[in-house]
């Protein structure tokens, strides 16, 4: 039969063996919330350059088209060009 002392000793050690886990896992739990903060901050950096993004394809579909729509013109003046003989 293990004695009080023994009982209480492996309680002890037990205990320890608690203390340290929860130790290791209130260092690991601040560590991830640092990292939660820094992910969120370059989430929010990546959601403003994706917005950026959004508006610079925007201005390039909008000049292509007004290029597009230059480039009817000229033909249809070379056109009209080409009929009086210019």
């Amino acid at each position: 039969m293990t004695s009080d002392l023994d009982r209480i000793k492996i309680l002890e050690g037990k205990i320890i063996q608690l203390v340290e886990s929860f130790s290791r896992l209130s260092q690991e739990n601040s560590r991830l919330k640092e990292e939660v903060k820094h992910l969120k901050g370059e989430n929010k950096e990546l959601q403003e350059k994706l917005k950026a993004l959004a508006s610079l394809e925007e201005e390039v579909r909008k000049l292509q088209t007004e290029r597009e729509e230059v480039k009817n013109r000229i033909e249809a003046l070379i056109t009209q060009m080409e009929k009086l003989g210019v």
